[in-house]
């Protein structure tokens, strides 16, 4: 998908693109849900790439976006108990492909472009108790995420670039969430955001890229998680890079992890959490941050973070 602009695209302007093998769904609400999926991406390559061409042209709002999934399930669960068992296995490149060129931007721009071989996302509403038994494998060569912008004027410009092999995120807000996960990633992981901007209100570049990662959180009474995680042979890789000439505040994030785990349960909840986590990482974890400045600004940021295996667990209120 590209889009070519002469003069002027309006006020508002918004590009999507999105390519992916597998893609599925299951919801109950007020009853009981048992599920067995099966999703397997193979083939050479799955892409999708975004451009937009306005070199001279003015533009107000712009927000693009650029999707890259080689397998992805969902599953819903409102006042209602669900048991699934979800397994996805990769072997094809994926890779999200997206950029801008624009001459003088007078709002917001928002460039982001996200690859993901496996992805499983769980939603539990209040009342909901759910059991996942979640295996995810990735053997593909490569999943990247890349995202380059330019611009002669920006007034408030945002590029990212999210790359990830394995992701699981679940959210429940009843009486338990259990979960039984395996993650195994072979790929090399890329994500690559980068911008610049002769005249800038605020710039900012953001690369995130994770071999395996998981996202359990429990707004209701108990997490019970079983976590295996292994990112082995291709490495991780995030690069930002900012550069400006004049301006105001100028940023460059980057973020690679191997294996990453998060869980969480309220407090206010009696909450219990019972945790098993193994992380084995065997590959190069990298991060690059660079922020560039010609002229003058007000605020400069880099941070570049790179971890082989990080967990978090935790018990708070609500909203902490």
């Amino acid at each position: 998908m590209q889009a070519n602009v002469g003069t002027s695209s309006g006020d508002s302007t918004t590009l999507t693109s999105n390519a992916s093998g597998n893609i599925g769904g299951a919801a109950v609400y007020a009853g009981t849900m048992t599920a067995v999926t099966t999703q397997v991406s193979q083939g050479a390559s799955i892409s999708a790439t975004g451009q937009y061409e306005g070199a001279n042209a003015e533009a107000g709002d712009i927000a693009s976006s650029v999707q890259a999934l080689g397998n992805s399930q969902g599953f819903s669960t409102s006042a209602a108990v669900s048991g699934v068992r979800a397994t996805q296995y990769n072997s094809a490149q994926i890779n999200a492909d997206g950029g801008g060129v624009v001459g003088d931007m007078g709002g917001t721009a928002v460039f982001s472009a996200a690859a993901s071989a496996n992805n499983i996302t769980s939603a539990a509403g209040y009342g909901a108790s759910e059991r996942i038994i979640a295996d995810q494998n990735n053997v593909s060569d490569l999943v990247q995420a890349a995202q380059f912008t330019a611009f002669g004027g920006a007034y408030i410009a945002h590029t990212s670039a999210t790359a990830s092999a394995n992701n699981i995120s679940a959210g429940n807000e009843g009486r338990l969430l259990d979960m039984t996960a395996l993650q195994q990633n072979e790929a090399y992981v890329r994500a690559q955001a980068e911008s610049s901007a002769y005249n800038y209100g605020s710039g900012t570049a953001t690369a995130y890229g994770v071999g395996n990662s998981l996202l359990a959180g429990q707004l209701g009474e108990e997490v019970i998680l079983d976590v295996e995680q292994f990112n082995i042979a291709g490495g991780i890789e995030a690069i930002a890079a900012y550069t400006g000439h004049d301006g105001y505040d100028a940023a460059a994030s980057a973020m690679a992890m191997g294996n990453a785990s998060t869980g969480y349960v309220c407090s206010d909840c009696a909450g219990r959490m019972t945790v098993n986590n193994r992380q084995v990482n065997d590959a190069d974890v990298a991060a690059t941050g660079t922020v560039t400045v010609t002229g003058s600004a007000r605020t400069v940021t880099g941070a570049a973070n790179a971890v082989g295996n990080t967990a978090s667990y935790y018990v708070s209120r609500p909203g902490q």
